[in-house]
């Protein structure tokens, strides 16, 4: 069975994560597990020695496995509730032990198969900081796996259209092989959308497009994928306009070091793609070529 991860630190932005998370889990027919990375108190690590004392570590295990528990039986409760005849109702299990996020993260995905990672965000304000800055960052620039970051008040409402920025590059064919197999399941549109610059050689780049596009048409076993290019010399600028006006209900694109996803690490631009991503955000390692539905 496929199965999803979903870190949380018990935030309440980790729960609408974990909430939105199970109706994804129900589509794709997965299961869930919940998990919580212990975090060692600072002042027990001296010169790269964790010296830690063992009754407050089983302290912080116990309640950790109660926090996770309580979230369990409360999303159990709420999808039989919501449930109708015939529904999927996906088994929900959960972990927790010390260590850092990313690296607990990584060998649970490796120890579970896991095809999805979900994780939560504090919302626009906090967006820079908690993708850009600390454990999701560090998390986007190791996983070897597909993860797909939830808005703090974003709310599950089906997903019709998923645009998926690229930038016409032939590794983005298998991703979007990928990301097709869970569109199908949500019978939903696939917008392939890529940001132009302003260009001299206009030929050129419309034969870049042409091309890529036919690639997709050969490739792709999936009727509903549409393109629409988009005029911007900012990168984070024509996504900021894609997400207000082009009615998407996930961004999707490729984490690559150079020269795409690391432009909008850069500078201001991580503030303006702050205030334009308000819908979740599916970031898929280069090269990935793994199975989500």
């Amino acid at each position: 069975m496929k199965k999803i991860l979903i870190p949380t630190d018990f935030s309440p932005a980790a729960y609408n994560a974990a909430k939105y998370a199970v109706h994804i889990a129900q589509k794709l027919k997965a299961g869930i597990k919940f998990c919580n990375a212990i975090k060692v108190p600072a002042d027990y690590v001296m010169a790269g020695q964790v010296a830690w004392p063992l009754e407050d570590y089983g302290t912080l295990k116990n309640d950790a496995e109660a926090e996770l528990d309580y979230l369990t039986k409360t999303l159990s409760k709420e999808q039989e509730a919501a449930g109708g005849e015939g529904s999927f109702y996906p088994k929900i299990e959960h972990a927790s032990d010390a260590g850092e996020v990313v690296t607990y993260v990584k060998e649970l995905v490796a120890a579970d198969k896991a095809n999805l990672v979900i994780m939560g965000m504090s919302g626009a304000g906090d967006f820079n900081r908690l993708l850009f800055g600390s454990n999701s960052r560090e998390m986007i620039s190791k996983a070897d796996f597909p993860i797909l970051l939830i808005p703090a008040h974003a709310t599950f409402k089906g997903i019709k259209k998923i645009a998926f920025a690229t930038d016409l590059s032939e590794d983005d064919l298998e991703v979007l092989q990928s990301l097709a197999g869970m569109a199908r399941l949500f019978n939903a549109e696939i917008l392939i959308t890529h940001v132009n610059a302003e260009i001299e050689d206009v030929a050129a780049q419309q034969h870049r497009v042409d091309s890529f596009l036919r690639d997709v048409t050969c490739k792709i076993n999936y009727p509903r994928i549409y393109y629409r290019g988009v005029q911007n010399n900012q990168v984070n600028e024509g996504l900021a306009w894609l997400a207000e006006h082009g009615q998407v209900d996930m961004l999707a694109m490729v984490h690559r070091q150079q020269p795409f996803l690391t432009r909008l690490l850069k500078g201001s631009h991580t503030q303006h793609l702050a205030k334009a991503v308000d819908v979740p955000l599916l970031v898929f390692p280069e090269g990935y070529k793994g199975v989500l539905a």
